[in-house]
């Protein structure tokens, strides 16, 4: 019997085995599909910024599916979606990380970012990268880029005058569900309330809850100006989001589509972080014209209490020693 292979069967069986050696992203055909989720509405201009900035810098490679308004996923549960193989990307709040890894609940404390620049080098550090890694390793998601999305502010619907923790006594202060998040309330001094951000505008209307915080671009395009007459300006959160992609997904692509994607990360965040500080340079003005009465309280009285709540708290014990030091160093 002779031992030559027939050269179309030796082809065919070469190719086979091309085919079964490619990447996955070496396999993929036509565009890649990134379903997003966000709570904010479409009318927010962080909405309009994601479909002009991030959505048009993907290129011909992508096609981007975006959800708005926590229509496609509640508040919260984006990171399960996404560990779940239902969603390829969100903004998640760092609040909701810390509910599978603790040590993140650092990054969630009130005052521990002095602004929005000591924040971005936080971010881009060590300290940055570590935890980043963390969410890689344990919950399998890729933070793309950490937009900066303004300082949260109390805003409350009774005229009592809000100078030191204490006047927030018996105040019913909506914050977003989740222990984290309800434990910033509470150490600001206030009663926190869970509501979902779609429905804070009619609960203040109500008077289900007495007060919300949120950064000041945030207040504007949700209107709660309307219900509340007061903004007081504790600055108590310097708030970003976590710009992030499953890294299954993140994985898939090829090295020219993640880099396409990282840039196209790089430059929403950037524009994100313009445009919240637009809205903190113009909109003092445009709520004092609304009839609110806009002032800045004892907020080394608020930093004090609320770091001191915060050092016995449960959440501490979780830190990663020395981190508080190398953040603060910064």
């Amino acid at each position: 019997m002779s031992n030559m292979i027939p050269r179309r069967t030796w082809l065919a069986g070469a190719a086979g085995l091309a085919a079964a050696t490619l990447s996955p992203w070496g396999r993929a055909q036509g565009k890649v599909t990134l379903t997003y989720s966000d709570t904010v509405t479409e009318q927010d201009p962080r909405a309009a910024i994601l479909k002009d900035v991030f959505g048009k810098a993907l290129g011909a490679d992508f096609e981007f599916k975006p959800y708005f308004g926590a229509t496609l996923f509640k508040q919260g549960t984006e990171p399960v979606a996404m560990q779940r193989g239902n969603l390829d990307m969100a903004n998640l709040a760092a609040f909701d990380v810390q509910k599978q890894i603790p040590a993140w609940s650092i990054t969630t404390t009130p005052y521990l970012f002095r602004d929005a620049a000591h924040m971005k080098k936080v971010f881009a550090s060590d300290v940055g990268r570590e935890l980043n890694k963390a969410m890689e390793d344990q919950m399998g998601i890729k933070v793309l880029s950490v937009p900066y999305i303004g300082t949260r502010h109390l805003n409350l619907k009774p005229k009592k005058k809000i100078m030191t923790p204490a006047d927030l006594a018996g105040i019913k202060l909506r914050m977003p569900g989740g222990e984290g998040w309800q434990f910033v309330g509470s150490s600001l001094g206030a009663n926190p309330v869970p509501v979902a951000f779609t429905e804070v505008y009619t609960a203040l209307q109500t008077g289900a809850i007495d007060a919300q915080d949120n950064p000041l671009g945030a207040n504007k395009v949700m209107k709660f100006y309307e219900v509340t007459s007061q903004i007081v300006l504790t600055g108590h959160l310097v708030a970003n989001n976590l710009f992030a992609i499953a890294l299954k997904k993140w994985q898939s692509l090829s090295p020219a589509q993640q880099k396409s994607l990282q840039t196209a990360a790089d430059q929403f965040a950037d524009a994100i972080t313009a445009q919240a500080q637009k809205d903190e340079s113009e909109l003092v003005a445009f709520f004092k014209q609304q009839g609110l009465d806009i002032y800045t309280p004892d907020v080394a009285a608020f930093r004090k209490h609320v770091l001191g709540v915060y050092a016995t708290s449960k959440f501490a014990k979780d830190w990663t020693p020395g981190m508080l030091e190398r953040i603060n160093a910064l």
